[in-house]
């Protein structure tokens, strides 16, 4: 069973949008430049059309399309993204944990909608993935998993922006620390990317 991994690009305060995102601003007020360094590489480095990254980001990309099999989502993320009726960079399987799925509405054909719970959606999701990894899409889906200890990896690509306000990655993570262990850090233009294991007692 693959490993179940959130990997998010971040501002160096921790949100992975700013204030004020929804629909009509999805990535909140200044978050676009969070995303910079995907396209910022030459195109030699070119993966699709959303994707370019510079040479010492390319391993993670390649590693996005190589190890990726399946992800989970909230509701929010799957309404602010547009159902990513376009296309999402990885192509996998999508979970979206709600409590209603929709009836009507354009999505990508890779979306499925979990109405019985997170834990089934990652059920489903491992089951989709097999030995690839199931990646986590949105704070409030991470934050659950990690709260449940079933979260494996954290991988975030920390950006030279402060957004001040926004949507934060790390909050409402319970009472207790979570102790990590730093496995990889790799310098890139305008981006880090830093990889840690989340350590259990277990």
């Amino acid at each position: 069973m693959g490993k179940v991994v959130v990997d998010l690009t971040v501002s160096l305060d921790g949100f992975i949008a700013g204030s004020d995102d929804g629909p009509d601003l999805p990535l909140g007020r200044g978050g676009e430049r969070l995303f910079t360094w995907m396209n910022a590489g030459p195109e030699s480095n070119r993966v699709d059309r959303w994707l370019a990254p510079p040479d010492g980001s390319k391993v993670v990309v390649d590693e996005w399309m190589s190890e990726g099999g399946a992800i989970i989502s909230g509701r929010r993320t799957f309404d602010i993204a547009g159902g990513w009726r376009d296309g999402h960079p990885i192509d996998v399987p999508i979970f979206v944990v709600t409590h209603e799925a929709p009836t009507h509405g354009e999505w990508s054909p890779r979306v499925s909608f979990v109405t019985d719970g997170l834990d089934h959606a990652l059920e489903l999701a491992q089951e989709a993935a097999g030995d690839r990894a199931v990646s986590v899409s949105g704070a409030e889906v991470a934050q659950q998993l990690l709260r449940a200890g079933k979260l494996d990896e954290i991988q975030v690509s920390v950006v030279p922006l402060l957004l001040a306000a926004g949507v934060r990655l790390f909050e409402h993570l319970g009472p207790d620390p979570t102790a990590l262990e730093q496995t990889r850090v790799i310098a890139s233009d305008g981006v880090t990317h830093l990889r840690y294991r989340v350590v259990r007692d277990d």
